[in-house]
């Protein structure tokens, strides 16, 4: 006990700043294996790296790789059924691996932070925003709450947040998923710790928020001298933010160079493959008549108007995208389509007949010919449920599939996705979130769809996994004609996939039209906007942006998810 408050002492009376040195982190020889149906499976492979205050590091690779796994090595944690086999992990001299649990946690939330993947499933929606970002500060007292409160407003500013001085007073589910992202990043940056990992931090954004978000992650990082290991499955957003670029591939460091260099020649055959991926463009698709027709919807959350006059048809065998800011009213529009939410004015055809407005009133079979893949699979999928389960569901419920009927048609679906038959017993807390997502889309294809909803289906995948879950959407609807109302910010999907696209802007349809002719100047301001957003695998390219929008904010208007608090939700809307 002498020896923890010894170490604790130690902590609480390190220097701040730059007097702690050059070397924050080191880890040698790290060797993490993790259990799978009984079976040891190896997840590093013996990773050294070294981070030094003020820099950051950023972390590639294909799902699966080590990186989430690696990420949270630097904070001291494993995740459930994984060990620690062998290596070392020192923070700031003090050993993360050997020392007893409660320093580790005095060291977490005041000088080491953590931005996960999905913001959805780490904020207690029980709770206010405010609270849970000054939480740390609070449990570890180290500064007033008032002070706490102010600092974090100052963040939600810099952040791009809508009204900064009363977005905190909201609950989570009243703000869309791209302002919960960020107000992830502002709870773990209003501590103002030594090392951030950030895993996935834009995954959620859109890529004119991206763009603020990623100068301030940038400003404040070089603010405080704060270290950083940036995990992305985006290359060109690592060049915009990483000093060096570790590649992992099967838990092994494959390569390592500083960002300049590794950009210009890649040595490691992997990475030059990591650099090569997005080159699909589809080509055009003949003219259809329309699987989904939306004619001048409106809707609304309580008094908060969402949706305005919005209008454009889906044909059929084609896949329209749909771009915009988060707030747009994008996945508000998948919520209408799939009867989770009535509209206010307007109508939704269907294969020629108008849909009811919501999902109860709907027959199975129209259930069955429109499928929804969610943007998280972490918060989608049930977690004491298996692969087997998840995926016999619809089959039972649509075809009545059940034994060894259903069995074979499970084991096809996930040849489908990419994944082999090992994974069938697996529950979602067993796979990644590339794996858990390629599971949604096998969900959706299980009902044999005529329309599939996909809201930013490929966001959460690495550049490896997604061009083969385009190429995989593709050929299936070359095979089965089937259509996608695909939602996406990521303009390189779009080009890849869309036949059409439709932009959004505060709930209005912009522009709409053939793919090409939307992508090709003369752009209107949006437009314009949104394109020249799209991050370049060029280190200077953020600045050049950031210097050419002085000042420029996207705040967007609140998204108000209903829930059990509707009329606060109104309310504060």
């Amino acid at each position: 006990m002498a020896e923890e408050n010894a170490t604790i002492e130690k902590v609480e009376s390190l220097p701040s700043g730059t007097e702690r040195g050059p070397l924050l982190l080191t880890i040698r020889n790290l060797v993490i294996n993790g259990l799978v149906d009984d079976t040891t499976v190896p997840i590093l492979r013996g990773i050294d790296l070294d981070v030094h205050r003020g820099e950051v590091i950023g972390l590639i690779g294909e799902s699966g790789a080590g990186k989430s796994t690696l990420g949270l090595a630097g904070l001291g944690i494993v995740n459930e059924g994984c060990i620690i086999v062998d290596g070392s992990i020192t923070f700031d001299g003090i050993d993360l691996r050997n020392c007893p649990e409660s320093v580790k946690r005095h060291l977490r939330g005041v000088r080491v932070a953590y931005v996960a993947q999905s913001a959805a499933a780490s904020f207690n929606p029980a709770h206010k925003l405010i609270d849970q970002v000054v939480e740390s500060s609070e449990i570890h007292k180290t500064e007033p709450r008032k002070r706490a409160v102010e600092r974090a407003v100052t963040l939600f500013g810099e952040l791009a947040l809508p009204d900064p001085a009363r977005i905190g007073e909201r609950y989570p589910h009243q703000v869309s998923g791209g302002q919960l992202q960020r107000l992830m990043t502002a709870m773990a940056m209003n501590c103002a710790p030594d090392l951030i990992i950030f895993d996935e931090p834009t995954t959620a954004l859109d890529v004119t928020t991206q763009v603020e978000v990623l100068g301030a992650i940038r400003k404040v990082v070089q603010q405080f001298g704060t270290a950083a290991i940036y995990i992305s499955h985006d290359l060109a957003l690592v060049s915009q933010m990483a000093h060096r670029i570790v590649v992992l591939k099967d838990g092994v460091k494959v390569e390592e160079a500083e960002t300049r260099r590794m950009l210009a020649s890649p040595e490691h055959p992997y990475t030059r493959t990591l650099w090569a991926v997005r080159s699909l463009e589809k080509s055009a698709t003949v003219a259809a008549r329309p699987i989904l027709d939306i004619r001048h919807i409106n809707a609304a959350y309580g008094h908060v108007r969402v949706l305005e006059d919005v209008s454009f048809t889906v044909p059929r065998g084609h896949t329209v995208a749909v771009v915009g800011e988060s707030g747009s009213g994008k996945s508000t529009l998948a919520r209408v389509v799939c009867g989770l939410l009535r509209v206010q004015q307007g109508e939704v055809m269907f294969d020629g007949t108008r849909l009811p407005p919501l999902r109860k009133e709907r027959t199975r079979d129209i259930l069955r010919r429109i499928q929804l893949v969610y943007q998280s699979a972490d918060t989608s999928l049930n977690p004491s449920h298996t692969v087997r389960t998840l995926l016999s569901r619809p089959l039972r419920l649509y075809f009545g599939l059940k034994g060894s009927a259903a069995n074979q048609r499970v084991n096809e679906l996930l040849d489908m996705i990419e994944m082999s038959g090992a994974y069938i017993d697996r529950y979602p807390s067993e796979l990644s979130g590339g794996q858990k997502q390629r599971i949604s889309i096998a969900r959706a294809l299980a009902a044999n769809p005529d329309l599939i909803v996909c809201d930013e289906v490929t966001s959460a995948l690495d550049q490896v996994i997604q061009e083969g879950i385009l190429k995989l959407l593709m050929s299936l609807q070359r095979e089965l004609s089937v259509s996608y109302l695909f939602i996406t910010h990521d303009l390189a999907t779009v080009k890849a996939i869309a036949d059409e696209v439709a932009v959004m802007h505060r709930g209005r349809v912009v522009r709409f039209g053939e793919k090409n002719a939307v992508l090709s100047p003369p752009f209107d301001d949006y437009t314009q906007l949104l394109m020249s957003s799209v991050p370049q695998m060029d280190p200077d390219w953020l600045d050049g942006v950031i210097q050419k929008r002085p000042g420029e904010s996207t705040h967007e208007p609140a998204q108000v998810v209903p829930g059990k608090r509707t009329k606060r939700a109104d309310r504060l809307g």
